[in-house]
C-alpha cells in the first residue's frame, strides 16, 4: 500500500478520536442533535480509515456504508450489530441535521456514545 494511503488512514483514525472526544464533551453542553452528529462522524471517520487501509474508498456517505457492509460486515470481520449501529447512526444524524421537530433523549444518546466507542475500538484493531 502506498505511504499516502497509510498516512490518510492514520489521519482518519486521529480524526475519529478527536470527534468522539467532542461528542463526549458536548453532552450537557450542546444540543443532543450536535452530539448525535459527532457520534456519527466519529464512526464515519473510523469506517473510512478501515476502508482506506483495505485500499477502498468512496466520496459519498452511501458509498462508504455500502462498502463497509459488503467488505467488512458481510465478510464477518465485525459483528452485524455494529453494521446496524453504523446505519442507524447515519439515519439518526440525517434526521437530527435535516428534519424539523426531531428530538433525542439524553440517556439513549449516552448509550449510542458508549456503543460508538466500542465500534471505533473494534475498527481500529482491524485497521
Amino acid at each position: 500500500m502506498k505511504q499516502e494511503w497509510i498516512d490518510l488512514a492514520k489521519y482518519r483514525l486521529e480524526k475519529t478520536k478527536n470527534t468522539l472526544l467532542d461528542a463526549k464533551q458536548f453532552i450537557g453542553k450542546a444540543s443532543l442533535e450536535s452530539v448525535v452528529n459527532r457520534i456519527y462522524y466519529s464512526a464515519f471517520y473510523a469506517v473510512n480509515a478501515l476502508l482506506i487501509a483495505k485500499g477502498l474508498s468512496s466520496s459519498k456517505h452511501s458509498g462508504v456504508r455500502s462498502l463497509f457492509n459488503k467488505e467488512v460486515v458481510k465478510n464477518g470481520l465485525i459483528e452485524k450489530q455494529y453494521g446496524k449501529f453504523y446505519s442507524d447512526m447515519y439515519n439518526k444524524r440525517q434526521k437530527g441535521d435535516y428534519q424539523d421537530f426531531v428530538s433525542f433523549e439524553e440517556e439513549e444518546v449516552k448509550e449510542w456514545l458508549g456503543t460508538a466507542e466500542e465500534f471505533i475500538n473494534r475498527l481500529e484493531k482491524l485497521t
